[in-house]
């Protein structure tokens, strides 16, 4: 685990992503990009606070691993994988990717929304950790409606017809 970042989820600026093609078009205002960067930002928080709520169950023995650990770790890489898409929106820059990834990022944010209440009841959780947890997931959906606003059609079809 990164010391200095605690939901193991790459820094959003960093060097590995960097396409250098954009080099000097730093100044150009993108609201896209700042929107994208707050979401991810505020995802990295989301991720730290759901690994600490599902520490008990993360760090159980495989060899007794049951239904609540199992579900631990597929919401855990369900989280992961919420960041790798919204990096992976905005490396991308095209109207179809971002429509997509953002289509997979609100599915799985909102079942793991819903798994919250799933462990209140299987388990002796917290109801303050839960309420926090979900509270973040709303802003985090207000973030996520904010970063949508600002896609802008190119060039490119879909064709599969779906975000035309």
């Amino acid at each position: 685990m990164n010391n200095n970042n605690f939901s193991d989820l790459p820094e959003w600026e960093d060097e590995r992503f960097k396409d250098d093609d954009d080099e000097g078009e730093e100044w150009k205002p993108d609201p896209t990009h700042d929107a994208c960067a707050a979401l991810y930002n505020k995802w990295q928080e989301i991720v730290f606070l759901l690994k600490g709520f599902l520490a008990p169950f993360l760090e159980k023995d495989k060899d007794e691993e049951g239904m609540m650990e199992f579900t631990a770790g597929q919401l855990m890489g369900d989280a992961w994988q919420v960041g790798a898409k919204i990096k992976s929106s905005e490396a991308a820059g095209i109207y179809i990717v971002r429509m997509e990834n953002a289509s997979i990022i609100r599915m799985l944010a909102q079942g793991i929304s819903s798994s919250l209440l799933m462990y209140l009841e299987e388990t002796d959780a917290d109801e303050q950790h839960v309420a926090v947890l979900r509270d973040e997931i709303t802003a985090f959906r207000m973030l996520f409606i904010e970063w949508v606003t600002t896609f802008e059609k190119d060039e490119f079809t879909d064709e599969w017809g779906l975000f035309v």
